[in-house]
């Protein structure tokens, strides 16, 4: 049975409101300044974390500007240029994170980063995170993943394009190598996602396949897909963020601005406030409307004797007469009394 899990001073999984997790990536635009003040955005929307990318541009590949180092897809946000030129203009410098680890935790944030490689993960030691995320290109670099692991850290992983049977060797090398609180998150790896490319239906599959807290790393535009997730069961989103895509930066149009991410913060928990449990008949707060729905009334005034019909009686509100469906039942019989227009219809009064 899963447990709830324990980032820093927040708890996770589905007692629990939903985790929000901001994703800052390259959306700094090169500018500490910048960075900073996404810090502080993403603390007034209400998000719960503020996640950056921990890499150099040498770590992530080689400085070739030709074949299969050129982005040429036409459809890439990132087309024209290289794969090394590209991480040159997103990555967040590694004396920047002190900074912005810092100014998260004066905030009641918890931070935290991506780490691509060993280096990463020891120089994020040095600064304590209190957990650690895979990136979905990295679901598969089994080193890393036991590297990471072996910190003893909560582990969350996207599993964008991973199969089953990758996902299986994943978390296996990762509970094999320490990690006891691991949280798989859909993704669908394209920037941006579509809501028919996201299929969120796995959600809950991924949860009793793997038997782990899931949740979900939305690239889609707007709130829908990230609402909807919750009632699957996703206990943590993650979205992209910045403060206005109007500025530009790598993933700056598939970001959330944070009017928005505080609409999703509070959807969200909405969501999952909604989900309750399965229930039938007038719960406690409805039982004052059992007062207006329909019950049968006298309509006219009719004296003692009198043959009820159906236009004397009638099924109106509110609701302090005989049932409605007893209607039939009743017309054609006596009254043993005089009643007044208004008198609700009971046995009693029947002849």
């Amino acid at each position: 049975m899963i447990e709830v899990i324990r980032i820093a001073d927040r708890l996770i999984g589905r007692s629990q409101a939903p985790f929000i997790i901001a994703e800052m990536s390259g959306n700094h635009n090169q500018s500490l300044e910048r960075a900073l003040e996404i810090v502080e955005a993403v603390a007034r929307s209400g998000a719960h974390a503020l996640k950056i990318q921990t890499y150099t541009p040498d770590t992530m590949t080689i400085d070739l500007d030709e074949r299969e180092f050129h982005i040429s897809d036409p459809e890439s946000l990132w087309k024209g240029t290289s794969l090394y030129k590209l991480y040159v203009e997103a990555y967040t410098p590694w004396e920047w994170h002190k900074p912005i680890f810092d100014r998260s935790r004066e905030l009641g944030l918890i931070a935290f980063s991506t780490p691509f490689d060993a280096t990463s993960v020891d120089f994020l030691e040095t600064l304590d995170v209190p957990c650690y995320k895979i990136a979905s290109f990295e679901n598969t670099d089994l080193p890393l993943i036991r590297r990471v692991a072996a910190t003893g850290k909560p582990l969350i992983i996207s599993t964008g394009m991973a199969t089953v049977a990758e996902l299986d060797e994943t978390a296996r090398a990762a509970r094999e190598a320490g990690c006891k609180d691991l949280i798989l998150l859909k993704c669908t790896s394209t920037y941006p996602a579509t809501a028919e490319n996201t299929n969120i239906l796995t959600i809950p599959h991924l949860r009793e396949l793997f038997g782990c807290e899931v949740g979900l790393s939305d690239h889609t535009m707007g709130l829908g897909v990230s609402v909807a997730s919750v009632a699957l069961g996703a206990s943590v989103i993650e979205k992209h963020f910045t403060l206005n895509r109007a500025d530009g930066g790598v993933d700056s149009a598939f970001s959330m601005e944070p009017g928005e991410m505080a609409q999703l913060v509070a959807e969200t928990e909405r969501a999952w406030q909604a989900l309750g449990q399965i229930s039938y008949g007038p719960i406690e707060a409805e039982k004052k409307s059992l007062l207006y729905r329909r019950s049968l009334y006298i309509v006219q005034d009719i004296k003692s004797g009198y043959v009820l019909t159906k236009e004397n009686v009638r099924a109106i509100r509110p609701g302090l007469g005989l049932p409605s469906k007893y209607l039939d039942i009743l017309i054609g019989r006596t009254v043993n009394r005089d009643l007044q227009k208004g008198t609700a219809l009971t046995w009693e009064v029947i002849g």
